[in-house]
């Protein structure tokens, strides 16, 4: 194995990106297939109220100036899926996310070939001129367009969001392209894209996991680790509604109270950090009494199983 070259000059710190106004202007480029000169676009993208603590950050940092991808695991609604959105906020870059399903394709994340839409121009005759370029139906995808964008010498962030959601194979179709950050498009293969020999442009490649599967070692050698902790202390819980601008102290201190009680049930799906947001912002939202949250209101927003639902009423009725 070679070895990897290491870039520090680009990080991530909490410090900086609290001290950045809530909206900010970032120059990109339109990239297009074999495209000689992609055009600037200018977008306005908004701060994502996040609060990583110095483990994560870490974490973030190594991941830039290794190169590697960051594999964040942890319990769904904990935000792992925001902290792409922080990190290209901080830096200013744009974001590239793909948002994993059961049907989708590792080739998916860099390019498409439309060939029903080939064939089809093709029939119309003279009309039909576009489809002998083959470039016209090729479109790239979210790690394509962020290789590419490096080849013109620009920086990009990359969110490939619960991974787990993709069949066996979907990981593995991507260790060359995520090693080796170059592709060539198959059906035509004189496009080729490659991020070169420059690590400052390596694009920051964020990957999501909920445990729902395994993935694979070949795979798992080539990230980053970090598992996302909830924060189980009512400390770190106040900071987090702070952050996202929950007022009402009275009110956020019983609803930490009620999720942590809640927390420790044996419940099939505990709340977490995005349940206690959703919650917490409604019940402000309505004036709800901080003497009712003992009744469960509005549980709907914290527990999704009616098992759930009706052990937590259980418990909370015998207080």
């Amino acid at each position: 194995m070679s070895k990897r070259s290491i870039d520090t000059s680009t990080s991530f710190s909490t410090i900086a990106y609290e001290s950045l106004e809530d909206s900010r202007e970032i120059e990109t480029l339109e990239i297009a297939v074999s495209e000689e000169n992609p055009a600037k676009k200018t977008i306005t993208i908004y701060k994502e109220r996040y609060l990583p603590d110095d483990k994560l950050v870490e974490a973030v940092n190594l991941a830039i100036a290794l190169g590697r991808p960051l594999l964040l695991q942890g319990e769904p609604g904990c935000g792992k899926t925001r902290l792409a959105y922080a990190v290209a906020y901080a830096l200013g870059l744009p974001l590239e996310v793909s948002y994993i399903k059961s049907t989708s394709r590792a080739q998916d994340l860099l390019y498409t070939y439309d060939a029903v839409n080939r064939v089809y121009d093709a029939q119309l005759g003279p009309e039909g001129l576009r489809s002998r370029e083959i470039k016209n139906y090729i479109c790239l995808g979210p790690l394509g367009r962020a290789i590419a964008r490096a080849q013109y010498g620009r920086h990009s962030v990359v969110l490939i969001d619960e991974i787990d959601k993709a069949d066996l194979d979907f990981p593995n179709d991507l260790l060359w392209e995520l090693d080796r950050l170059e592709f060539r498009v198959t059906e035509a293969p004189d496009i080729y894209y490659a991020v070169g020999d420059n690590p400052a442009l390596r694009p920051i490649v964020f990957v999501t996991h909920n445990e729902e599967k395994a993935l694979p070692t070949a795979f798992l050698r080539r990230c980053i680790f970090h598992y996302v902790e909830f924060p189980e202390t009512e400390e770190l819980l106040q900071q987090v509604l702070a952050t996202h601008e929950i007022s009402n102290q009275e009110l956020s201190e019983k609803a930490i109270e009620v999720l942590l009680q809640l927390r420790k049930l044996d419940l099939s799906k505990r709340p977490g950090l995005s349940e206690l947001l959703d919650w917490v912002g409604y019940l402000e939202a309505v004036k709800t009494p901080v003497k009712e949250l003992d009744k469960l209101p509005y549980l709907g927003a914290l527990l999704k199983l009616e098992s759930d639902k009706k052990r937590a009423m259980e418990v909370f009725g015998k207080q």
